[in-house]
């Protein structure tokens, strides 16, 4: 055998070594690296709990119970009404730099009745067979935000300036006014009153009234 096949023969298995020992470092460096990028990975997790706590509610084992009183509230309609509001300040000419604004979508209820705890001996007369009932005036019992269905859909705070923390709540209480004027506007109110007639009026039928006639 010629010494050149020798030579080529010993640069390829010096090739073959370099190569085996290559993979050989760098799976015993991964190993070694394994543990660095778990800890890692943990000091990450935990810097996130550090700086984006979860928030905990501890509610006061103490309840304080300021009122009790019986309610004889007849429920005759309930509206769901969808509002849009803005809420904003500092939105003069420097209102990019120094603004804030959003825009809050309100899922509201409304539920409007008569409450039957108003009436009184006087309210209710019987002529012949016929039933003279002074009804009062029908009320909205209830207006609120559905907090789970409400949501902030776009903010805009200006460079310089921090979110107004209060803006929010503002939106909210503006949307639930909103939603209960809403619901006034579209006639809530007869309707709830009508509702209520009907009911009476089948309720005073099964008692054996002939008529009933409201007021």
């Amino acid at each position: 055998m010629s010494k050149q096949w020798i030579l080529a023969g010993l640069m390829i298995g010096l090739v073959i070594a370099l190569i085996g020992g290559f993979f050989l470092l760098r799976n015993v460096a991964n190993q070694a690296l394994v543990p660095i990028q778990d800890a890692s990975q943990k000091i990450s997790t935990q810097a996130a709990i550090l700086f984006n706590p979860t928030p905990t509610i501890l509610p006061d084992p103490v309840t304080i119970i300021n009122q009790i009183r019986p309610l004889v509230r007849l429920e005759t309609i309930q509206y769901s009404v969808e509002k849009i509001i803005t809420a904003e300040t500092g939105q003069e000419v420097f209102g990019p730099l120094f603004g804030d604004r959003l825009l809050f979508v309100a899922h509201g209820l409304v539920i409007a009745g008569v409450d039957l705890s108003e009436l009184s001996a006087d309210d209710l007369k019987v002529n012949n067979g016929i039933l003279e009932i002074k009804l009062p005036e029908a009320e909205i019992f209830v207006a609120t935000i559905d907090n789970e269905k409400s949501y902030v859909y776009d903010r805009d705070t200006g460079i310089f300036r921090r979110p107004d923390e209060d803006l929010e709540t503002l939106a909210r209480q503006a949307a639930e006014e909103e939603i209960r004027q809403a619901a006034v506007g579209d006639g809530i109110l007869d309707q709830a009153r009508l509702n209520a007639e009907v009911f009476l009026e089948r309720l005073m039928d099964d008692l054996g009234f002939e008529e009933v006639i409201f007021f």
